[in-house]
Order: C-alpha cells, then structure tokens, then sequence
C-alpha cells in the first residue's frame, strides 16, 4: 500500500495537483531535498505544482524500490529515482494517521548511476 502511495509522488497528474498533495503529504511534513534544502510542506506543495511537466520520454522512475515497517503505523521505504540526467537516493517515513497513510519526511541524495 504504502509503496503505491510512495510511486504516486512520482506521477505527473499528482505532483500537479494540490489536492492530492495534501491528502498525500502529512501536515508536518518536511523533506531535506538533494539540494541540500530543507523543505516543509507548503513549500513542497507550491514547488511541485509549478514543476514543469517531464518530457512525456522521460518520466520520473523508481528502481529498487523496498518498504520496511518500523512500527504497526510506521513504514519506511528507499528507492533510486531516475529522471532526465538525475540519479538520487530516496529515503521516506510514512505515518498510519485517522487520514491513512501520509508521507511524513522524505530525503533526497544525489548518485551517480550508471
């Protein structure tokens, strides 16, 4: 389940949408991107939203994607994520809440992938 939530980040129609975000992201959500940058929830929200479009070759991908639960409301899951020229690390915690499952903190490093 909670994996399926964790690819739907990676959607287009979802990392457009507001709505989804939110219903996605907890409320207090926050990411270290691999920017470097530490992100809270409506900054993520607002820069997903105005993310352009990938080129319809050249989507978001996930390999090697895995989920571990920590807790019985405590999944985390790490996966490469691929787009264009970009390799990254993904490391997430997602938390059961009286809303389902919502993504509380996410991390982003830069690889080098062949």
């Amino acid at each position: 389940m909670v994996i399926g939530l964790e690819l739907q980040l990676l959607q287009p129609q979802v990392r457009a949408s507001a709505g989804e975000l939110e219903k996605l992201l907890h409320p207090d959500f926050y990411e270290f991107g691999a920017s470097g940058r530490k992100w809270d929830r409506s900054d993520t929200i607002l820069a997903l939203t105005g993310e352009r479009p990938p080129a319809e070759d050249a989507p978001a991908s996930a390999a090697e994607i895995t989920g571990i639960r920590l807790a019985d409301d405590v999944v985390h899951v790490t996966y490469l994520s691929r787009r264009d020229e970009r390799s990254a690390h993904r490391s997430s915690i997602w938390l059961r809440t009286g809303a389902g499952w919502r993504l509380y903190f996410h991390q982003g490093t830069l690889t080098q992938v062949s």
